[in-house]
């Protein structure tokens, strides 16, 4: 499995994945997510898909947990991909998240990153 997490901007974590999901992937993605929302307020999610099997049945958990925990933490979530069952993911994500999700092929990853990253407004500083 690989996991590759980077900054695309202050709100905006690319996730890319491929092979399957396990749950120390989430030791690494959690962290990430939990200091960009502590940082930033609510974040966008790239969510790129090449050659993705899945997660093992203790990811899965792991991701629901997720999911719960950062139910209003998550403004977009732009899910790029290739197979049916990937698109489906779109649809079955959708009521683990207040955020607005869209699904992208391969062929139109330019537009989903456009659209993760338009209108986005930065967080107010405290000072």
């Amino acid at each position: 499995m690989a996991l590759n997490l980077s900054i695309e901007s202050e709100r905006v974590l690319v996730v890319s994945v491929s092979g399957k999901l396990v749950k120390e992937d989430y030791e690494h993605l959690v962290p990430e997510v939990d200091r960009l929302i502590r940082e930033h307020g609510k974040i966008r999610i790239l969510f790129q898909m090449q050659d993705f099997h899945g997660w093992t049945t203790a990811a899965m958990w792991e991701d629901t947990k997720f999911g719960f925990r950062h139910l209003h933490d998550l403004e977009r979530l732009a899910m790029i991909g290739e197979t049916r069952w990937q698109k489906g993911m779109a649809v079955f994500c959708r009521p683990f998240t207040k955020a607005e999700v869209r699904y992208f092929d391969h062929a139109h990853s330019d537009e989903a990153r456009r659209w993760v990253q338009e209108q986005l407004v930065q967080a107010p500083t405290t000072v």
